[in-house]
């Protein structure tokens, strides 16, 4: 069928061999074996040193679903639709199963035909065809019958070159945004404890103190979910935001009500969930509220300093990342698990002086502001690739070859 000078193949036609799946039975791990590519390996670049590997006289007896550089790889469950390219180094490797080998003619890009799959085009398809309901499944024939889209060659090789820069662009903001993370890790650790001090606090001593001696536990109250929005007279905290919404310091809560209910918080508050259904650990964590006048609902241990020793960010930042398992250990329950504040106040905490406990918490929110920029990047560049995949993968916008 033509389309704007484009055609339309089923992916069978596509490939200069039948498409097969993958079937070695892989076995123990043996150190100089053969690589084997899983079906979790897909949807990434394929990091030939990261594979495990198995005996070659398994790779052997499993030869039809060996794959090499240039094929492509495609998850047929777990996460369906995934897609990945053998890279050039990784010379000889097999399938388990849940995944398939795709090898295009040599009047393919196979670089284009894997945007294709990637794209809403091929996924739309792959997601009407998939069985299950907990792991959908696709099967080999329903993956052949895929209609991918194509222009000739030279336009095919354009457009993937197009969107292997933006491929570029997304890998090197995440690697920035990797190594981010990595170095606040590092600032906390070192931050934290004392073992890094800033050149003007040198020489002066920290503080062992109990956290009971630094101020007083109290707990929220009201505010249920259904009162709760994104619009409304008072901004709220949920004690729920407190895992999935908020880091260490909350300064614009995302949550409002009209309900004129909850514990009324005050700058300088720090938060910690008083209840979970998974473990002690998803407890231990501390967030401290920067203005007055956030209502705050039920489940949420309110601690509330008593003087100005201590600096409610600097806390939140210590408690999360120093005690983080010594509060833990407070955690009673089996199906719920609960967390009371007043179980904590033994907790010892290391205290600087006021003046160095914001200077730690500045480079904190410094760094959490990187990562918060670098995060919002990726998701940018993700739109206007996906976008622009819409255009270029459907003849709708053409390159000049």
């Amino acid at each position: 069928m033509r389309v704007d000078a484009w055609e339309e193949s089923h992916l069978a036609d596509v490939t200069r061999s039948k498409i097969v799946y993958g079937i070695v039975q892989a076995g123990n791990h043996v150190a100089d074996g053969i690589p084997y590519i899983k079906s979790s390996d897909v949807g990434r670049a394929i990091d030939p040193a990261s594979l495990s590997k198995t005996a070659p006289a398994i790779h052997r007896k499993y030869h039809r679903s060996t794959v090499g550089p240039g094929d492509i790889v495609f998850s047929l469950r777990g996460n369906t639709g995934s897609t990945s390219i053998v890279p050039a180094d990784l010379m000889e490797a097999n399938l388990t199963q849940g995944t398939a080998r795709i090898a295009v003619k040599s009047s393919f890009d196979n670089r284009f035909v894997r945007y294709v799959l990637a794209s809403d085009i091929a996924m739309r398809q792959v997601l009407a065809v998939a069985k299950g309901s907990t792991f959908t499944e696709v099967s080999l024939d329903a993956l052949r019958k895929i209609s991918i889209p194509h222009p000739p060659l030279p336009e095919q090789r354009k457009i993937a070159d197009i969107l292997s820069t933006w491929d570029r662009a997304i890998e090197t903001t995440e690697a920035l945004l990797a190594t981010a993370r990595l170095q606040k890790r590092a600032l906390m650790q070192s931050l934290l404890t004392g073992n890094r001090r800033f050149p003007e606090f040198n020489g002066q001593p920290w503080q062992e103190m109990r956290l009971g001696d630094l101020g007083t536990f109290r707990k929220g109250k009201g505010l249920p979910k259904t009162t709760v929005g994104p619009v409304g007279r008072y901004p709220c905290v949920l004690y729920g935001e407190l895992y999935t919404t908020y880091g260490e310091v909350i300064s614009h809560p995302v949550s409002f009500t009209d309900q004129n209910d909850g514990f009324l918080g005050k700058a300088g508050d720090v938060l910690i969930p008083a209840s979970t259904t998974t473990s002690g650990i998803d407890l231990a964590i501390a967030s401290c509220v920067l203005s007055d006048g956030v209502r705050l609902g039920g489940d949420i241990n309110i601690f509330r300093c008593n003087s100005g020793e201590i600096d409610g960010a600097y806390l939140a930042y210590f408690l999360t990342h120093a005690r983080r398992h010594e509060m833990a250990r407070f955690a009673q329950g089996i199906t719920i698990v609960h967390l009371k504040g007043s179980d904590l106040l033994n907790i010892s905490v290391a205290v600087p002086s006021s003046e160095e406990q914001i200077e730690i918490v500045m480079v904190m929110t410094d760094a959490e502001d990187l990562i918060a920029r670098l995060g919002t990047e990726i998701k940018s560049l993700r739109a206007e690739k996906k976008a622009l995949m819409q255009q270029l993968l459907t003849g709708k916008r053409r390159v000049v070859v």
